[in-house]
């Protein structure tokens, strides 16, 4: 018998390291020996140190593997909190809006103060030192003006469209930008899309089509200004794709907040045009007959104008943690989620045409955001003349 000791150097593994001395063995025994274990245990060595064999224990668990998915754990949960706020703000800021619009009828007012309830919290964002102040070159200043404008266009237009029809009806309109956004693609860029993106897009302008025909709100001013929006808005997007690009293109988050300012400075003088000067006690007193007080109609109008710069504040944050197309998808079950919530807050009356044509227009929407991912592969071996 040949004595055995048991050595356990390191305590935190399971089982102790066996050191016996080792024996005169026939070599052809040695080779089937060491062949045996290295195909049973191709991961543990076979080592000899001074006449000693060395048989490895079990090796601890690989501990990396664990945090890895409990980070990509913890940012799957940050991201799907930061969707559900993104929805839950604009649930809150469409119904809050309608209801100050339909007892306050002066959308350029409601759209400027909004702007600057955006603009002081922007304001304090930068004071606090929340988000690093932008530094911008002065030549693109023509740029950020020009985005401006879209940007203003396309919230005055949308908050005219609120005004005159159900909010359900103008979310299934806004369901057209995708078409807006091929065709600017198209007319400013030059980038022509695949079939697939093409085909997604004839059941949205049918869905449209066949909601608008069976709309009971139906109103051309507020089918236009919906349809305006789009144009206006697609358009902000795409020339923010062809100007906002270089080493000195700002963040996201810093190029809404500039356009949002400057959309406010602009939008003050066009609403004392348009409407005049209608925040006076005796222009607020208005509310008061269609069943709001004044105060209520004040705080209605803050929380529009916090929900909206929030929204659009976290929507901006979700597209720098995750790809477009993710994004659009997102903004997609968005509008479903809007539409619904509006129809049931609002007791918004709905014929089945009128909700065929909904889902019809939002599943094109859907099947858009996929077709954006299927790419085209060239033919890697070209026929030749």
């Amino acid at each position: 018998m040949f004595p055995l000791t048991f050595v356990n150097p390191n305590p935190r593994l399971p089982y102790p390291l066996f050191i016996a001395k080792s024996i005169p063995e026939p070599a052809l025994s040695r080779r089937s020996r060491a062949f045996s274990s290295s195909r049973s245990y191709p991961w543990r060595p076979n080592l000899r140190l001074n006449g000693f064999k060395l048989k490895s224990a079990t090796a601890p668990e690989n501990v990396e593997g664990g945090d890895s998915k409990s980070e990509s754990l913890v940012k799957g949960l940050k991201l799907g909190g930061m969707f559900g706020v993104w929805y839950l703000l604009n649930i809150y800021y469409n119904i809050f809006n309608k209801q100050v619009l339909r007892v306050y009828p002066y959308p350029a007012t409601v759209t400027a103060f909004q702007l600057g309830c955006g603009t002081l919290m922007i304001a304090i964002m930068w004071l606090l030192k929340l988000h690093p102040p932008p530094k911008f070159a002065p030549s693109q200043f023509t740029a950020i003006v020009q985005l401006a404008a879209a940007h203003t266009l396309g919230n005055l237009l949308t908050n005219v469209s609120l005004g005159r029809v159900n909010v359900s009806f103008t979310h299934t309109i806004k369901a057209m930008e995708p078409f807006f956004t091929v065709l600017f693609s198209v007319l400013l860029l030059g980038e022509w899309p695949s079939l697939w993106v093409v085909c997604s897009l004839l059941p949205i302008v049918a869905g449209v089509s066949l909601a608008s025909f069976t709309e009971a709100s139906f109103n051309w001013i507020g089918f236009c200004s919906a349809m305006a929006s789009n144009v206006t808005n697609q358009s902000r997007n795409v020339l923010s794709k062809k100007f906002m690009v270089g080493k000195e293109a700002l963040d996201n988050i810093n190029l809404f907040s500039v356009i949002t300012i400057i959309s406010f400075i602009l939008l003050v003088p066009a609403a004392i045009m348009m409407d005049g000067f209608k925040l006076t006690p005796s222009e607020l007193q208005i509310a008061t007959s269609q069943g709001m007080s004044v105060k209520e109609l004040c705080i209605m109008s803050l929380l529009a104008g916090v929900c909206l710069h929030s929204y659009q504040q976290v929507s901006y944050m979700i597209l720098e943690m995750v790809s477009p197309v993710t994004h659009s998808v997102g903004n997609c079950v968005k509008r479903v989620v809007v539409i619904t919530s509006s129809i049931i807050f609002f007791q918004t009356p709905v014929s089945p045409l009128n909700s065929i044509g909904t889902a019809t227009a939002l599943a094109g929407v859907y099947l858009y955001s996929r077709a954006r991912r299927v790419k085209v592969k060239p033919n890697p071996n070209p026929k030749t003349c």
